[in-house]
Protein backbone atom coordinates (compact mmCIF):
# COMPACT_ATOMS: atom_id res chain seq x y z
CA UNK A 1 0.00 0.00 0.00
CA UNK A 2 1.14 3.66 -0.61
CA UNK A 3 2.08 5.80 2.06
CA UNK A 4 -0.80 8.58 1.07
CA UNK A 5 -3.16 9.24 3.64
CA UNK A 6 -5.81 8.26 1.17
CA UNK A 7 -3.83 4.70 0.56
CA UNK A 8 -3.98 3.92 4.15
CA UNK A 9 -6.39 1.01 5.26
CA UNK A 10 -10.02 2.66 6.01
CA UNK A 11 -9.41 1.80 9.75
CA UNK A 12 -6.60 3.40 10.03
CA UNK A 13 -8.44 6.63 9.14
CA UNK A 14 -10.93 5.92 12.14
CA UNK A 15 -11.22 8.51 14.91
CA UNK A 16 -13.28 7.97 17.61
CA UNK A 17 -16.78 9.79 17.94
CA UNK A 18 -16.60 10.67 14.38
CA UNK A 19 -19.72 9.64 12.38
CA UNK A 20 -21.07 10.23 8.61
CA UNK A 21 -24.72 9.17 8.89
CA UNK A 22 -27.47 9.38 11.49
CA UNK A 23 -30.71 7.05 11.57
CA UNK A 24 -34.45 7.48 12.33
CA UNK A 25 -35.78 6.59 15.44
CA UNK A 26 -36.82 3.29 15.64
CA UNK A 27 -40.86 3.46 15.50
CA UNK A 28 -42.22 0.09 15.04
CA UNK A 29 -42.21 -1.01 18.85
CA UNK A 30 -43.40 -4.67 18.22
CA UNK A 31 -39.72 -4.97 16.83
CA UNK A 32 -37.84 -3.25 19.56
CA UNK A 33 -34.35 -4.84 21.20
CA UNK A 34 -36.67 -5.63 23.79
CA UNK A 35 -39.11 -8.16 22.28
CA UNK A 36 -35.46 -9.48 20.33
CA UNK A 37 -34.93 -12.55 21.23
CA UNK A 38 -31.61 -12.77 23.67
CA UNK A 39 -29.74 -15.14 21.41
CA UNK A 40 -30.01 -12.96 18.27
CA UNK A 41 -28.52 -9.83 20.07
CA UNK A 42 -24.88 -8.71 20.16
CA UNK A 43 -22.94 -8.56 23.39
CA UNK A 44 -21.29 -5.75 21.91
CA UNK A 45 -21.25 -3.36 19.49
CA UNK A 46 -19.37 -4.18 15.98
CA UNK A 47 -15.62 -2.58 15.46
CA UNK A 48 -16.55 -0.37 12.47
CA UNK A 49 -14.50 2.33 11.22
CA UNK A 50 -16.02 5.75 12.45
CA UNK A 51 -15.44 7.96 9.76
CA UNK A 52 -17.04 10.58 8.01
CA UNK A 53 -18.57 9.98 4.28
CA UNK A 54 -16.42 12.40 2.69
CA UNK A 55 -13.10 9.85 3.81
CA UNK A 56 -15.07 6.90 2.81
CA UNK A 57 -16.09 8.29 -0.80
CA UNK A 58 -12.53 9.17 -1.11
CA UNK A 59 -11.15 6.05 0.89
CA UNK A 60 -12.74 3.72 -1.70
CA UNK A 61 -12.52 5.75 -5.07
CA UNK A 62 -8.54 5.96 -4.56
CA UNK A 63 -8.93 2.24 -4.13
CA UNK A 64 -10.59 1.53 -7.19
CA UNK A 65 -7.43 3.68 -8.90
CA UNK A 66 -5.43 0.78 -8.01
CA UNK A 67 -7.67 -1.78 -10.39
CA UNK A 68 -6.51 -2.78 -13.80
CA UNK A 69 -9.72 -3.57 -16.11
CA UNK A 70 -10.46 -3.33 -19.50
CA UNK A 71 -11.89 0.10 -19.29
CA UNK A 72 -8.64 1.36 -17.92
CA UNK A 73 -5.99 -0.70 -20.56
CA UNK A 74 -4.93 -3.20 -22.59
CA UNK A 75 -5.89 -6.53 -20.70
CA UNK A 76 -4.56 -8.85 -22.99
CA UNK A 77 -4.69 -12.00 -20.89
CA UNK A 78 -4.56 -15.23 -22.93
CA UNK A 79 -7.26 -17.92 -22.82
CA UNK A 80 -9.29 -15.53 -21.20
CA UNK A 81 -10.83 -13.18 -23.49
CA UNK A 82 -10.83 -10.16 -21.52
CA UNK A 83 -13.20 -8.00 -23.96
CA UNK A 84 -14.22 -4.52 -23.81
CA UNK A 85 -18.38 -4.82 -22.41
CA UNK A 86 -20.32 -2.09 -24.81
CA UNK A 87 -21.85 0.14 -21.96
CA UNK A 88 -25.22 -0.37 -23.88
CA UNK A 89 -25.20 -3.95 -22.68
CA UNK A 90 -24.76 -2.89 -18.80
CA UNK A 91 -27.50 -0.42 -19.18
CA UNK A 92 -29.83 -3.17 -20.50
CA UNK A 93 -28.79 -5.43 -17.55
CA UNK A 94 -29.34 -2.77 -15.03
CA UNK A 95 -32.52 -1.83 -16.11
CA UNK A 96 -35.09 -1.34 -13.32
CA UNK A 97 -37.93 -4.00 -15.15
CA UNK A 98 -35.16 -6.42 -15.00
CA UNK A 99 -33.44 -6.05 -11.80
CA UNK A 100 -36.95 -5.85 -9.92
CA UNK A 101 -37.85 -9.17 -11.20
CA UNK A 102 -38.16 -11.88 -8.35
CA UNK A 103 -37.14 -15.65 -9.45
CA UNK A 104 -40.43 -17.08 -7.42
CA UNK A 105 -42.84 -14.83 -9.60
CA UNK A 106 -45.56 -16.44 -11.59
CA UNK A 107 -44.43 -17.75 -14.68
CA UNK A 108 -47.06 -15.22 -16.57
CA UNK A 109 -45.76 -12.43 -14.91
CA UNK A 110 -41.89 -12.59 -16.21
CA UNK A 111 -42.95 -13.62 -19.48
CA UNK A 112 -40.43 -11.15 -20.80
CA UNK A 113 -37.40 -12.65 -19.03
CA UNK A 114 -38.12 -15.84 -20.43
CA UNK A 115 -38.13 -14.35 -23.96
CA UNK A 116 -34.78 -13.17 -23.21
CA UNK A 117 -33.87 -16.59 -21.84
CA UNK A 118 -35.36 -18.02 -25.00
CA UNK A 119 -34.00 -15.78 -27.66
CA UNK A 120 -30.30 -16.20 -26.38
CA UNK A 121 -30.70 -20.46 -26.27
CA UNK A 122 -32.06 -20.26 -29.76
CA UNK A 123 -29.26 -17.44 -30.72
CA UNK A 124 -26.15 -19.55 -29.23
CA UNK A 125 -27.96 -23.13 -30.99
CA UNK A 126 -27.92 -21.24 -34.09
CA UNK A 127 -24.07 -19.95 -33.47
CA UNK A 128 -22.98 -23.13 -32.09
CA UNK A 129 -24.85 -25.34 -34.07
CA UNK A 130 -26.25 -27.51 -31.55
CA UNK A 131 -29.83 -28.38 -31.12
CA UNK A 132 -30.40 -26.82 -27.52
CA UNK A 133 -29.17 -24.85 -25.09
CA UNK A 134 -29.30 -24.41 -21.17
CA UNK A 135 -28.44 -21.43 -19.75
CA UNK A 136 -28.63 -22.43 -15.70
CA UNK A 137 -24.77 -22.72 -15.55
CA UNK A 138 -23.28 -20.07 -13.64
CA UNK A 139 -19.39 -20.67 -14.78
CA UNK A 140 -17.58 -22.47 -17.55
CA UNK A 141 -16.26 -25.20 -15.22
CA UNK A 142 -19.76 -25.30 -13.93
CA UNK A 143 -21.06 -26.14 -17.69
CA UNK A 144 -18.18 -28.49 -18.13
CA UNK A 145 -19.35 -30.07 -15.24
CA UNK A 146 -22.91 -29.69 -16.33
CA UNK A 147 -21.59 -31.26 -20.28
CA UNK A 148 -19.63 -34.04 -18.60
CA UNK A 149 -22.98 -34.71 -16.50
CA UNK A 150 -25.13 -35.08 -19.77
CA UNK A 151 -22.45 -37.18 -21.33
CA UNK A 152 -22.87 -39.94 -18.46
CA UNK A 153 -26.50 -39.68 -18.51
CA UNK A 154 -26.43 -40.18 -22.56
CA UNK A 155 -24.26 -43.52 -21.67
CA UNK A 156 -26.36 -44.54 -18.36
CA UNK A 157 -29.55 -44.18 -20.36
CA UNK A 158 -28.51 -46.86 -23.00
CA UNK A 159 -27.15 -48.89 -19.84
CA UNK A 160 -23.34 -49.05 -20.96
CA UNK A 161 -21.94 -48.26 -17.56
CA UNK A 162 -18.37 -49.14 -18.28
CA UNK A 163 -17.81 -45.60 -20.01
CA UNK A 164 -15.90 -44.21 -17.63
CA UNK A 165 -12.65 -42.50 -19.03
CA UNK A 166 -12.82 -38.92 -20.69
CA UNK A 167 -9.93 -38.00 -22.94
CA UNK A 168 -7.87 -34.81 -22.37
CA UNK A 169 -5.04 -33.23 -24.29
CA UNK A 170 -2.13 -32.89 -22.81
CA UNK A 171 -2.58 -28.73 -23.56
CA UNK A 172 -5.99 -28.27 -21.87
CA UNK A 173 -7.13 -25.87 -19.44
CA UNK A 174 -6.71 -27.18 -15.95
CA UNK A 175 -10.52 -27.25 -15.91
CA UNK A 176 -11.04 -30.12 -17.83
CA UNK A 177 -9.61 -32.67 -16.06
CA UNK A 178 -10.56 -31.17 -12.81
CA UNK A 179 -14.48 -30.87 -14.38
CA UNK A 180 -14.01 -34.78 -15.13
CA UNK A 181 -12.90 -36.23 -11.85
CA UNK A 182 -15.22 -33.94 -10.20
CA UNK A 183 -18.14 -36.23 -12.35
CA UNK A 184 -16.44 -39.51 -11.15
CA UNK A 185 -14.43 -39.82 -14.43
CA UNK A 186 -11.22 -41.25 -15.42
CA UNK A 187 -8.71 -38.82 -16.74
CA UNK A 188 -6.92 -39.99 -19.86
CA UNK A 189 -4.13 -37.86 -21.45
CA UNK A 190 -3.60 -37.50 -25.03
CA UNK A 191 -0.21 -36.02 -26.10
CA UNK A 192 0.30 -33.13 -28.66
CA UNK A 193 2.77 -33.03 -31.55
CA UNK A 194 5.76 -30.83 -32.23
CA UNK A 195 3.04 -28.33 -33.73
CA UNK A 196 0.94 -27.75 -30.88
CA UNK A 197 -2.05 -30.03 -32.34
CA UNK A 198 -3.22 -33.61 -31.00
CA UNK A 199 -1.43 -36.53 -31.81
CA UNK A 200 -3.89 -38.78 -33.30
CA UNK A 201 -1.57 -41.91 -33.61
CA UNK A 202 -1.33 -41.34 -30.06
CA UNK A 203 -4.71 -41.11 -29.46
CA UNK A 204 -5.77 -44.00 -31.38
CA UNK A 205 -4.60 -47.27 -29.12
CA UNK A 206 -6.39 -44.81 -26.57
CA UNK A 207 -10.00 -45.39 -27.81
CA UNK A 208 -12.17 -48.83 -26.60
CA UNK A 209 -15.99 -49.35 -25.33
CA UNK A 210 -14.43 -48.16 -21.62
CA UNK A 211 -14.23 -44.44 -23.30
CA UNK A 212 -17.19 -41.85 -22.15
CA UNK A 213 -15.85 -38.54 -24.51
CA UNK A 214 -13.27 -36.61 -25.25
CA UNK A 215 -12.91 -32.85 -24.68
CA UNK A 216 -11.26 -30.45 -26.38
CA UNK A 217 -10.62 -26.92 -27.75
CA UNK A 218 -10.49 -25.65 -31.14
CA UNK A 219 -8.60 -23.75 -31.49
CA UNK A 220 -6.45 -25.11 -28.53
CA UNK A 221 -4.81 -23.40 -25.85
CA UNK A 222 -1.76 -22.55 -28.15
CA UNK A 223 -4.30 -21.09 -30.31
CA UNK A 224 -3.98 -23.30 -32.99
CA UNK A 225 -6.81 -24.81 -34.90
CA UNK A 226 -7.39 -28.90 -34.56
CA UNK A 227 -7.30 -29.00 -38.43
CA UNK A 228 -7.35 -32.97 -37.97
CA UNK A 229 -10.35 -32.75 -35.68
CA UNK A 230 -13.06 -34.31 -38.23
CA UNK A 231 -10.70 -37.21 -38.00
CA UNK A 232 -10.72 -37.02 -34.52
CA UNK A 233 -14.05 -36.81 -34.03
CA UNK A 234 -14.53 -39.99 -36.29
CA UNK A 235 -12.77 -41.79 -34.12
CA UNK A 236 -14.35 -41.14 -31.03
CA UNK A 237 -17.59 -41.78 -32.12
CA UNK A 238 -16.70 -45.05 -33.57
CA UNK A 239 -15.44 -46.16 -30.01
CA UNK A 240 -19.71 -44.98 -28.87
CA UNK A 241 -17.96 -41.91 -27.37
CA UNK A 242 -19.21 -38.43 -27.45
CA UNK A 243 -16.66 -35.13 -28.64
CA UNK A 244 -17.25 -32.10 -25.64
CA UNK A 245 -16.00 -29.00 -26.99
CA UNK A 246 -14.85 -26.70 -24.19
CA UNK A 247 -15.74 -23.14 -25.43
CA UNK A 248 -13.02 -21.52 -24.06
CA UNK A 249 -11.41 -20.39 -27.35
CA UNK A 250 -14.59 -19.77 -29.02
CA UNK A 251 -14.22 -16.14 -29.54
CA UNK A 252 -11.79 -16.45 -32.87
CA UNK A 253 -14.82 -18.77 -34.87
CA UNK A 254 -17.89 -16.48 -33.98
CA UNK A 255 -19.44 -16.47 -37.12
CA UNK A 256 -16.63 -18.58 -39.42
CA UNK A 257 -17.25 -21.92 -38.08
CA UNK A 258 -19.19 -24.03 -35.54
CA UNK A 259 -18.79 -26.40 -32.74
CA UNK A 260 -21.29 -28.28 -34.28
CA UNK A 261 -20.50 -28.64 -37.64
CA UNK A 262 -16.91 -29.92 -36.73
CA UNK A 263 -18.23 -32.85 -34.96
CA UNK A 264 -18.80 -32.13 -31.02
CA UNK A 265 -22.07 -33.35 -29.31
CA UNK A 266 -21.78 -31.11 -26.33
CA UNK A 267 -20.43 -27.93 -25.80
CA UNK A 268 -20.22 -24.99 -23.13
CA UNK A 269 -20.02 -21.07 -24.01
CA UNK A 270 -18.27 -18.70 -21.58
CA UNK A 271 -20.99 -15.93 -22.54
CA UNK A 272 -18.69 -13.97 -19.90
CA UNK A 273 -15.48 -14.40 -22.44
CA UNK A 274 -17.47 -14.41 -25.68
CA UNK A 275 -20.31 -12.37 -25.52
CA UNK A 276 -18.70 -9.10 -23.53
CA UNK A 277 -19.11 -9.69 -19.80
CA UNK A 278 -15.51 -9.26 -17.99
CA UNK A 279 -15.12 -11.58 -15.68
CA UNK A 280 -11.90 -10.53 -13.85
CA UNK A 281 -11.56 -11.26 -9.80
CA UNK A 282 -13.72 -14.42 -10.13
CA UNK A 283 -16.88 -13.13 -11.29
CA UNK A 284 -19.75 -12.82 -12.59
CA UNK A 285 -19.78 -15.38 -15.31
CA UNK A 286 -22.43 -18.02 -16.73
CA UNK A 287 -21.62 -20.88 -18.58
CA UNK A 288 -24.33 -22.16 -20.62
CA UNK A 289 -24.25 -25.77 -22.23
CA UNK A 290 -25.28 -27.19 -25.78
CA UNK A 291 -25.99 -30.33 -27.03
CA UNK A 292 -26.35 -32.00 -30.90
CA UNK A 293 -29.93 -33.59 -31.42
CA UNK A 294 -30.87 -36.84 -29.52
CA UNK A 295 -29.79 -35.48 -26.26
CA UNK A 296 -31.86 -32.82 -25.31
CA UNK A 297 -33.52 -34.54 -22.66
CA UNK A 298 -30.57 -35.14 -20.75
CA UNK A 299 -30.18 -31.30 -20.36
CA UNK A 300 -30.84 -29.82 -16.08
CA UNK A 301 -34.22 -28.79 -14.70
CA UNK A 302 -35.44 -26.63 -15.27
CA UNK A 303 -35.71 -25.43 -19.22
CA UNK A 304 -37.15 -22.48 -20.52
CA UNK A 305 -40.14 -23.64 -23.81
CA UNK A 306 -42.20 -21.68 -25.79
CA UNK A 307 -45.68 -23.30 -27.31
CA UNK A 308 -47.16 -22.36 -30.92
CA UNK A 309 -49.06 -19.17 -29.37
CA UNK A 310 -45.91 -17.87 -28.18
CA UNK A 311 -46.37 -18.14 -24.65
CA UNK A 312 -43.27 -19.24 -22.40
CA UNK A 313 -42.87 -22.03 -19.83
CA UNK A 314 -40.54 -23.64 -17.35
CA UNK A 315 -40.22 -27.01 -18.12
CA UNK A 316 -39.27 -29.91 -15.28
CA UNK A 317 -38.96 -33.39 -16.60
CA UNK A 318 -37.74 -36.84 -14.94
CA UNK A 319 -35.55 -37.88 -18.03
CA UNK A 320 -33.27 -34.38 -16.95
CA UNK A 321 -30.16 -35.01 -15.37
CA UNK A 322 -31.89 -33.19 -12.70
CA UNK A 323 -31.08 -29.70 -11.34
CA UNK A 324 -27.27 -28.04 -11.30
CA UNK A 325 -28.35 -24.50 -10.11
CA UNK A 326 -30.73 -22.41 -8.43
CA UNK A 327 -33.63 -20.94 -10.86
CA UNK A 328 -32.29 -20.38 -14.71
CA UNK A 329 -28.83 -19.52 -14.11
CA UNK A 330 -26.19 -15.98 -13.73
CA UNK A 331 -29.60 -13.42 -15.47
CA UNK A 332 -27.36 -9.82 -15.67
CA UNK A 333 -24.82 -12.01 -17.65
CA UNK A 334 -27.27 -13.48 -20.13
CA UNK A 335 -29.25 -10.23 -20.59
CA UNK A 336 -25.32 -8.50 -21.32
CA UNK A 337 -25.00 -11.11 -23.84
CA UNK A 338 -28.14 -11.16 -25.61
CA UNK A 339 -27.84 -7.50 -26.21
CA UNK A 340 -24.13 -7.98 -27.27
CA UNK A 341 -25.61 -10.47 -29.88
CA UNK A 342 -28.62 -8.64 -31.04
CA UNK A 343 -26.50 -5.56 -31.13
CA UNK A 344 -23.84 -6.61 -33.50
CA UNK A 345 -26.19 -8.99 -35.30
CA UNK A 346 -25.29 -11.65 -38.02
CA UNK A 347 -23.62 -9.30 -40.16
CA UNK A 348 -21.33 -7.90 -37.84
CA UNK A 349 -20.72 -10.96 -35.35
CA UNK A 350 -18.90 -12.61 -38.56
CA UNK A 351 -16.14 -10.12 -38.04
CA UNK A 352 -15.31 -10.82 -34.47
CA UNK A 353 -13.34 -13.80 -35.33
CA UNK A 354 -11.39 -12.60 -38.09
CA UNK A 355 -10.87 -8.88 -36.18
CA UNK A 356 -9.15 -11.34 -33.05
CA UNK A 357 -7.07 -13.45 -35.24
CA UNK A 358 -5.70 -10.55 -37.18
CA UNK A 359 -4.59 -8.37 -33.89
CA UNK A 360 -3.15 -11.82 -32.50
CA UNK A 361 -0.88 -12.95 -35.39
CA UNK A 362 0.06 -8.53 -35.83
CA UNK A 363 1.31 -9.04 -32.41
CA UNK A 364 2.76 -12.48 -33.25
CA UNK A 365 4.85 -11.55 -35.66
CA UNK A 366 5.79 -7.89 -34.94
CA UNK A 367 7.55 -9.28 -31.70
CA UNK A 368 9.13 -13.16 -32.53
CA UNK A 369 12.31 -11.41 -33.23
CA UNK A 370 12.69 -10.55 -29.57
CA UNK A 371 10.49 -12.94 -27.98
CA UNK A 372 11.27 -17.34 -28.41
CA UNK A 373 7.98 -18.30 -30.93
CA UNK A 374 8.34 -22.13 -30.39
CA UNK A 375 5.38 -22.94 -32.98
CA UNK A 376 5.70 -20.89 -36.06
CA UNK A 377 2.68 -20.65 -38.54
CA UNK A 378 -0.76 -18.47 -38.28
CA UNK A 379 -2.33 -18.68 -34.47
CA UNK A 380 -5.93 -17.74 -34.14
CA UNK A 381 -6.73 -15.57 -31.21
CA UNK A 382 -4.37 -16.24 -28.88
CA UNK A 383 -0.50 -17.13 -29.03
CA UNK A 384 2.35 -17.92 -26.75
CA UNK A 385 6.23 -17.71 -26.54
CA UNK A 386 8.44 -19.03 -24.58
CA UNK A 387 9.76 -16.17 -23.15
CA UNK A 388 12.79 -13.90 -24.20
CA UNK A 389 14.92 -15.46 -26.71
CA UNK A 390 17.75 -14.11 -25.35
CA UNK A 391 17.87 -15.82 -21.77
CA UNK A 392 21.40 -15.11 -21.03
CA UNK A 393 20.95 -12.25 -18.13
CA UNK A 394 18.16 -14.72 -16.44
CA UNK A 395 15.29 -12.56 -16.90
CA UNK A 396 12.05 -14.88 -16.32
CA UNK A 397 9.11 -14.50 -17.94
CA UNK A 398 7.67 -12.91 -14.65
CA UNK A 399 10.13 -10.15 -14.62
CA UNK A 400 8.67 -9.39 -18.18
CA UNK A 401 5.05 -9.46 -16.80
CA UNK A 402 6.07 -7.48 -13.32
CA UNK A 403 8.25 -4.42 -15.60
CA UNK A 404 4.67 -4.24 -17.76
CA UNK A 405 3.04 -3.22 -15.37
CA UNK A 406 5.19 -0.01 -14.88
CA UNK A 407 4.16 0.65 -18.32
CA UNK A 408 0.16 0.85 -18.03
CA UNK A 409 -0.17 -2.69 -19.56
CA UNK A 410 -1.99 -5.49 -17.65
CA UNK A 411 0.19 -9.13 -17.89
CA UNK A 412 -0.33 -11.33 -20.14
CA UNK A 413 -1.25 -15.15 -19.11
CA UNK A 414 2.32 -16.34 -17.84
CA UNK A 415 3.69 -20.10 -17.11
CA UNK A 416 0.94 -21.73 -19.10
CA UNK A 417 0.33 -23.94 -21.28
CA UNK A 418 2.86 -25.87 -18.89
CA UNK A 419 4.09 -27.85 -22.41
CA UNK A 420 6.72 -24.27 -22.47
CA UNK A 421 8.68 -23.31 -19.65
CA UNK A 422 8.77 -19.49 -19.84
CA UNK A 423 5.10 -19.74 -21.45
CA UNK A 424 4.08 -16.60 -22.04
CA UNK A 425 0.25 -16.54 -23.50
CA UNK A 426 -0.92 -13.19 -25.08
CA UNK A 427 -4.65 -12.58 -26.26
CA UNK A 428 -5.70 -9.27 -28.12
CA UNK A 429 -9.41 -9.14 -28.55
CA UNK A 430 -10.47 -7.88 -31.64
CA UNK A 431 -11.56 -4.79 -29.82
CA UNK A 432 -8.44 -3.13 -29.70
CA UNK A 433 -7.04 -0.54 -31.74
CA UNK A 434 -4.01 -0.87 -34.30
CA UNK A 435 -2.58 1.99 -31.86
CA UNK A 436 -3.01 0.04 -28.89
CA UNK A 437 -1.54 -3.17 -30.00
CA UNK A 438 1.25 -1.03 -31.44
CA UNK A 439 2.12 0.99 -27.89
CA UNK A 440 1.96 -2.68 -26.37
CA UNK A 441 4.54 -3.84 -28.93
CA UNK A 442 6.86 -0.85 -28.32
CA UNK A 443 6.95 -1.77 -24.56
CA UNK A 444 7.65 -4.86 -24.99
CA UNK A 445 10.13 -4.58 -27.20
CA UNK A 446 11.75 -2.33 -25.30
CA UNK A 447 11.16 -4.70 -22.28
CA UNK A 448 13.34 -7.08 -24.36
CA UNK A 449 16.03 -4.25 -24.55
CA UNK A 450 16.53 -3.72 -20.67
CA UNK A 451 16.80 -7.00 -20.46
CA UNK A 452 19.67 -7.05 -22.14
CA UNK A 453 21.00 -4.18 -21.32
CA UNK A 454 19.76 -3.49 -17.73
CA UNK A 455 18.35 -6.86 -16.59
CA UNK A 456 18.09 -5.79 -13.13
CA UNK A 457 15.60 -3.43 -13.81
CA UNK A 458 13.34 -5.82 -15.11
CA UNK A 459 14.16 -8.29 -11.90
CA UNK A 460 13.54 -6.02 -9.62
CA UNK A 461 10.15 -4.66 -10.90
CA UNK A 462 7.70 -3.34 -10.46
CA UNK A 463 8.69 -0.01 -9.80
CA UNK A 464 5.67 2.35 -9.84
CA UNK A 465 2.75 0.23 -8.83
CA UNK A 466 1.30 0.94 -5.23
CA UNK A 467 2.48 -2.78 -4.35
CA UNK A 468 5.85 -4.42 -4.80
CA UNK A 469 6.79 -7.87 -5.66
CA UNK A 470 4.20 -9.94 -3.05
CA UNK A 471 4.74 -13.69 -2.12
CA UNK A 472 1.79 -15.48 -4.62
CA UNK A 473 2.32 -18.41 -2.90
CA UNK A 474 1.81 -17.25 1.08
CA UNK A 475 -1.02 -14.63 -0.15
CA UNK A 476 -3.05 -18.29 -1.09
CA UNK A 477 -1.59 -20.49 1.74
CA UNK A 478 -2.23 -17.58 4.32
CA UNK A 479 -4.65 -14.76 3.01
CA UNK A 480 -4.86 -11.88 5.41
CA UNK A 481 -8.57 -10.74 4.63
CA UNK A 482 -9.21 -8.36 7.68
CA UNK A 483 -7.67 -5.75 9.38
CA UNK A 484 -7.19 -6.78 12.62
CA UNK A 485 -5.36 -9.59 11.61
CA UNK A 486 -2.71 -7.43 9.35
CA UNK A 487 -2.42 -5.63 12.90
CA UNK A 488 -1.59 -8.56 14.90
Amino acid sequence: MNNTYYGKLIFELSQEGRCGYTLPDNELSEYSLESMPAHLLRGCAPALPQVDELTVVRHYTNMSNNNFGVDTGFYPLGSCTMKYNPKINEEIASHRDFTGLHPWQPVDSVQGALAVYYTLQECLSEIAGMSEFTLNPFAGAHGELTGLMVMRSYHMSRGDEKRKKIIVPDSAHGTNPASAAVCGLEVVQVKSLPDGTVDVDDLKPLLDDTVAGMMMTNPNTLGIFEQRIGQIASLVHECGGLMYYDGANLNPLLGRCRPGDLGFDIMHINLHKTFSTPHGGGGPGSGPVGVRAGLEQFLPNPRVTMDEAGNYDILFTDESLGSISGFLGNFGVIMRALAYILTLGNEHLKMVGPLATLNANYVKESLKDCYELPIEGICKHEFVFDGLKDKSTGVTTLDVAKRLLDNGFHAPTIYFPLLFHQALMIEPTENESRETLDAFIDVMRRIAQEAATHPQVVKEAPHHTPVRRLDDTQAALHPIVTFKELAQ
